[in-house]
């Protein structure tokens, strides 16, 4: 009777050890929740980047591409606008869907107020992060123009 038991024991530990890759996000605001409560610190260290399992495949192969020139061109956590502090009060605002592709506002506070503009597409089963853009400011960038996206 211990075998089983510990079978089944083995079994749950593997499971819920899974990289967040596994996880499928079936709604653009569960997608950017988990974006946003997840600990970098967790991240695959050969991913292209530590964001790797919620991003397209298509914007995980302009990071890896980036990674395998020179010079990167992203010198910045793109997901709070910045290269340091983190994002606090978070708000996700309404996605605008339009079949496979979604666009949806996200404010946070990151010593100041941050507002960043993200394209998500579905794929593999759910939702995924295909582009993140800052349209403010003096400097507004896109995260696929800056990884030279010709899209």
């Amino acid at each position: 009777m211990r075998l089983p038991t510990f079978i089944l024991a083995l079994a749950v530990s593997a499971l819920a050890a899974l990289p967040a890759s596994a996880a499928t996000y079936k709604t653009p605001k569960a997608l950017l929740k988990a974006l946003y409560s997840y600990d970098t610190d967790n991240s695959d260290a050969e991913a292209p980047s530590p964001y790797s399992t919620f991003f397209s495949d298509h914007l995980n192969k302009l990071l890896q591409t980036d990674l395998e020139g020179d010079v990167g061109a992203i010198d910045f956590d793109p997901v709070i606008a910045g290269q340091d502090g983190a994002a606090s009060d978070v708000r996700i605002g309404q996605p605008i869907l339009l079949n496979d592709k979604a666009e949806v506002e996200v404010q946070f506070e990151n010593g100041e107020e941050v507002t960043l503009f993200y394209t998500l597409v579905r794929e593999h089963g759910g939702w995924k992060v295909d582009d993140i853009a800052n349209q403010k400011g003096d400097n507004p960038w896109s995260l696929g123009a800056l990884l030279g996206d010709a899209q």
